[in-house]
């Protein structure tokens, strides 16, 4: 099933439109990184989609940042009842973005408490759900890990390549990846870069 499909399943929509709302000063407008539409017959589903297709959806800064100011958002908006988080048919999100990473050093890492805006995901007072197809791979199988339900189209891959650019997952994916999988399989996939598809995931 690709996302389409998995949002007709998920939403009980007969059509799907790309048109980006404003709601209670709420500006789509005022996004760069991704969209923020309403769906569902009662409009109370928030679709928050990564749009850097160029980019593979990499989770930049910038975007992350949008991402947790529509968390937030959308958590203060009383017609919400749900916010559903996912990319495109390619790429959920590639990872995080690794020009933008490759001027920064552990300190800048640290003092700048970069993972602020992605806490607001793992902290979102309404249920957020990824709906990933595609690539979810290092920063963006972290992100999906995040959200409080995962599905996945038969084209996702999910992975934590790091260590082959000598590096460790660094949003949290040691540790929600063992309490979601097991500890060898966890230390299976962080040790060798190796990704595993829906089916296995499953």
């Amino acid at each position: 099933m690709n996302s389409l499909g998995l949002f007709r399943t998920l939403l009980g929509a007969k059509q799907l439109k790309h048109q980006v709302l404003a709601w209670r000063g709420f500006a789509a407008a005022a996004y760069e990184n991704i969209l923020v539409e309403k769906k569902g017959a009662q409009q109370n589903v928030a679709l928050v989609t990564l749009n850097r297709p160029k980019a593979l959806n990499a989770l930049s800064s910038a975007l992350m940042s949008e991402v947790g100011d529509a968390i937030d958002a959308l958590n203060k908006d009383e017609s919400v009842g749900c916010i559903v988080l996912t990319g495109s048919e390619k790429a959920f999100a590639a990872g995080a973005d690794i020009k933008e990473m490759q001027s920064l050093t552990f300190a800048k890492c640290f003092t700048g408490n970069f993972l602020s805006h992605w806490d607001k995901v793992a902290h979102s007072i309404k249920p957020v759900i990824a709906a990933v197809n595609g690539y979810a791979l290092g920063g963006g199988c972290e992100l999906a890990m995040m959200c409080d339900i995962i599905y996945a189209g038969e084209n996702a891959k999910f992975g934590q390549p790091e260590i082959i650019l000598g590096t460790l997952p660094g949003a949290g994916g040691t540790q929600r990846l063992t309490k979601a999988i097991g500890k060898s399989r966890a230390m299976e996939m962080v040790l060798t870069g190796n990704q595993i598809t829906a089916a296995e995931a499953e």
